[in-house]
């Protein structure tokens, strides 16, 4: 298979898990929200859709992380598997109690396929992903080694072409050196000085060819020299830039576990007050509600340590769970 398929494989598998999905909220939230509606109090009526979609909103959290992380072939740990199956019971439950409350098993086990369904698909489209990602880094693996015999291959044939080329120059070069000896021996009976000078460009030829051996090999010693310092070089680089990785890593950690424990004293320190004899002031009253709902308070139990109404602590509750448009526009309700 290769990569368009693998491509064509993957969108398909997110199509149709991300239909599943949005099916699974859409249907959990029609059956959800009138059962919230019926037990919660008249006043609050408006608020019986927030509970599925919140469950369904850890739903989708669930699916777009797993996805990332089969594609970067990572794995997150026990929690995110904890955190999986929790949202799907949790879903499961919210959409079978009203017929389960009512005794109607049929109704159990209508409003039980799209729950059910949802837990299947986000285990089965995680183990999906991760198989594909296996497999491709195993093709990638291959071709990669395949690319390297080949590299390889090619490496060797021009290494044979040049010793081939080196022989049949030096087998010309002693050709060449036999065809003048046997001139030279002809011509030795001739002429005393043409012997002589032949032998002193034989012996000046050796010398050239000594020097031109001893240049080549001192060139050779260098280049393996230089090769070797700069092999060492870049270890050492290698191994600075990773113990200052690590030293930055456990800095960052100190830090972070820093803050955290300040910003638990605080909150701390905040909760301790006890109840406000009267309406404290907005900005305190704000970090009070906002560590309140760090430490999963009550609205009550906020509401008598800033003095403030619930009506006002439940709308700040629902800017901490959802910072965007629908936490704002609580607040302006309440308000």
């Amino acid at each position: 298979m290769n990569s368009v398929q693998t491509r064509s494989a993957e969108r398909a598998l997110s199509g149709g898990t991300w239909l599943i999905v949005c099916g699974a909220m859409l249907y959990s939230i029609l059956t959800v929200t009138p059962l919230m509606a019926a037990h919660t109090a008249e006043a609050w009526d408006w608020t019986a859709p927030i509970l599925p979609l919140v469950v369904d909103a850890a739903v989708v959290i669930v699916v777009k992380l797993d996805d990332v992380l089969a594609r970067l072939g990572g794995h997150g740990g026990r929690w995110p598997v904890v955190l999986r199956w929790m949202t799907g019971l949790m879903t499961l439950a919210l959409n079978t109690a009203d017929s389960a409350l009512k005794k109607d098993l049929v109704g159990v086990a209508v409003h039980a396929v799209a729950p059910l369904l949802l837990i299947v698909t986000a285990e089965t489209s995680l183990a999906y992903r991760r198989a594909i990602a296996a497999a491709v880094a195993v093709a990638e693996e291959r071709q990669r080694a395949e690319r390297e015999r080949r590299e390889q291959a090619v490496r060797e044939r021009e290494e044979a072409a040049r010793r081939q080329a080196r022989e049949e120059r030096e087998h010309a070069a002693q050709l060449e050196r036999e065809q003048r000896e046997h001139e030279a021996a002809l011509a030795r009976e001739q002429a005393e000085r043409e012997e002589r000078r032949w032998r002193e460009e034989r012996e000046r030829e050796a010398v050239r060819e000594a020097a031109e051996r001893a240049e080549r090999e001192r060139r050779e010693r260098e280049r393996e020299q230089r090769e070797q310092e700069r092999e060492r070089a870049e270890r050492e680089a290698t191994a600075r830039l990773a113990r200052e990785r690590a030293e930055q890593q456990a800095r960052e950690r100190r830090e972070h576990q820093e803050r955290e424990q300040r910003a638990e004293r605080e909150r701390a320190a905040l909760l301790a007050r006890g109840p406000a004899n009267g309406k404290l002031p907005e900005d305190d009253a704000r970090q009070i509600v906002a560590a309140a709902f760090g430490a999963e308070l009550s609205v009550r139990s906020a509401a008598e340590l800033c003095g403030w109404s619930v009506g006002w602590v439940s709308a700040r509750y629902a800017e901490h769970r959802d910072p965007g448009a629908g936490g704002a526009s609580l607040a302006i309700a309440s308000n």
